[in-house]
């Protein structure tokens, strides 16, 4: 049996991950290797009742550690070359993480024949499970004021893999069905065995297009160049389904709207994106609905280059969350007020509604981020 483990071990990257993860800056202090035996006994031995999900990677178990914690435990599906790679790469990346909005690594067994990662568990599920449901928006945990919350915790935690970890990620399936959410609905950015280190050198690297239809950057599948701007574009998608309740990709929708990124921006060069915009009226609200329409747009311009920054797009939701409906509600905000809004949200304060939507080419946020949104706990 002793001999059987170490091959699995040597087979799952074990040596690999033993030389990598010393290099990483101690940040793998917290990452535990379990033994088989622990998570048979965390999983009532992976039974089908544990199930939490499965998927293409393979299978996702609730289970209960000896001290009574409760995590989710991933098992790949087949032995395969690319998957142990997916899982090392996922390992090591999230060894390095250590952000409120990021779901956490807690460890990984490599003495099966399948490798095994262990995570905190997320109680409630994935975000598409509560956007893409009829009636989700009358439900009061997915009102305006949580989802606006819940698209500022994403884009600070991707803002944070972009800037704020010790080498660039970038996650590469940045998608709904990737974002879980906890008890008190606090979105957890997961799945990281598609992503990118990016060497600091570098701003963009040659790589084999992976993605999921619907959310995949168009100028990224076209040139097989990955930059961070591809999450910005896989994020503005996740905004229009927070604004809509619409699949990412629907084969109901007549041709050429079955994508729902072309079918927003086909609405919005007509002025007509309250077709599909699921969203609270009342004025206070509508203001911020309006700028978080235009943040989706820039994020979706079919040039990389012309999007702007998970930073400055973190800082403008952050600003924009700040000033509630009873600001707008109220007389406008003096200049006093204002200073630390995004010049976006400014421009809708100091004239509303004409020129509502003239929105600034300009990002000039960048420096306003709020970082306590990305220190790590």
């Amino acid at each position: 049996i002793l001999k059987l483990k170490e091959k699995f071990f040597q087979q799952n990257g074990g040596l690999l991950l033993r030389q990598q993860l010393p290099s990483r800056g101690g940040a793998t202090d917290s990452t535990k290797i379990f033994t088989e035996a622990e998570l048979k006994t965390a999983t009532n031995n992976f039974h089908s009742s544990q199930v939490l999900g499965e998927g293409g990677y393979g299978t996702v178990y609730k289970g209960t550690l000896s001290d009574n914690r409760v995590v989710a435990i991933k098992k790949s599906n087949k032995i395969d070359k690319s998957q142990t790679e997916q899982f090392i790469n996922e390992v090591l990346i999230l060894t390095q993480i250590n952000h409120r909005n990021v779901v956490k690594l807690l460890g990984c067994c490599l003495e099966t024949e399948v490798p095994l990662l262990v995570y905190e568990f997320v109680s409630n599920g994935t975000l598409s499970q509560h956007i893409q449901r009829k009636g989700a928006f009358e439900n009061s945990s997915m009102s305006w004021e949580s989802r606006l919350r819940i698209a500022t915790e994403i884009a600070s935690a991707i803002a944070y893999l972009h800037s704020a970890a010790s080498t660039p990620i970038i996650h590469r399936d940045i998608k709904s069905a990737n974002i879980l959410l906890d008890d008190n609905y606090v979105a957890k950015v997961a799945d990281f065995g598609a992503s990118r280190l990016i060497p600091l050198d570098q701003t963009r690297v040659n790589t084999v297009v992976l993605g999921t239809f619907g959310y995949l950057d168009p100028e990224y599948f076209r040139s097989s160049e990955l930059t961070d701007k591809s999450d910005v574009f896989s994020f503005g998608v996740i905004l229009v389904e927070l604004l809509t309740g619409e699949k990412p990709v629907c084969t109901e929708r007549t041709e050429g709207q079955r994508s729902l990124a072309e079918y927003f921006l086909s609405l919005t060069e007509k002025n007509e994106e309250f077709q599909i915009i699921d969203a609270p009226a009342d004025e206070g609200h509508l203001q911020q609905v309006l700028v978080v329409i235009e943040i989706a747009k820039k994020c979706l311009k079919w040039k990389g280059e012309e999007r702007p920054t998970m930073k400055q797009i973190a800082a403008d939701l952050q600003g924009l969350a700040k000033f509630n409906s009873a600001g707008w509600d109220s007389q406008p905000l003096n200049l006093e007020k204002t200073a630390d809004l995004p010049s976006e949200t400014k421009k809708l304060h100091s004239n509303i509604p004409s020129n509502l939507f003239d929105y600034s080419n300009q990002y000039t946020s960048e420096t306003n981020v709020d970082l306590s949104m990305t220190i790590p706990r």
